[in-house]
């Protein structure tokens, strides 16, 4: 096992700085479906998870997820720490399974769920097509080819 190179007190600062709303992949995401003509409401606290986006009108929401925090399977940017293995895998597997358990309320509730990936907020042009795939037109006249501009 390899030891922390940073004192308790150096590694709490350094988590306390990590954000769990607004990120940089959320941000990309809200321009991207603003600019593709969705309209939502961001963190609803009264929804299990308090989903990063809601399309209340079509009762659907999504999350952004980032692929380390929500470890993400098969993916680059999802690498796990080598030190502390017992504490990672178990938060991990805890992030994982109260993912599993909100979406499994929301869906009973009749919302459809959606998750987008870190990883995948890194390709803006992929990514649009994803979002009009999952989520459905938007109703509005922006599509995947106004977002550029051309």
């Amino acid at each position: 096992m390899t030891m922390d190179i940073l004192t308790a007190a150096e590694r709490s600062q350094r988590m306390s700085l990590i954000r769990s709303k607004n990120t940089k992949p959320e941000r990309v995401v809200r321009s991207l479906m603003h600019r593709l003509g969705y309209r939502f409401r961001i963190h609803r606290n009264d929804l299990p998870g308090c989903p990063d986006l809601v399309l209340v009108a079509r009762k659907q929401v999504v999350f952004v997820h980032g692929c380390f925090w929500h470890a993400h399977q098969h993916c680059k940017i999802a690498n796990r720490p080598k030190s502390s293995r017992s504490y990672w895998n178990a938060k991990f597997k805890r992030n994982v399974e109260r993912d599993r358990l909100n979406y499994q309320l929301l869906r009973r509730s009749g919302w459809k769920v959606v998750t987008i990936w870190e990883c995948e907020t890194r390709d803006e042009a992929s990514l649009g097509r994803k979002i009009l795939i999952r989520l459905g037109p938007s109703g509005n006249k922006a599509d995947i080819r106004g977002q550029s501009g051309g």
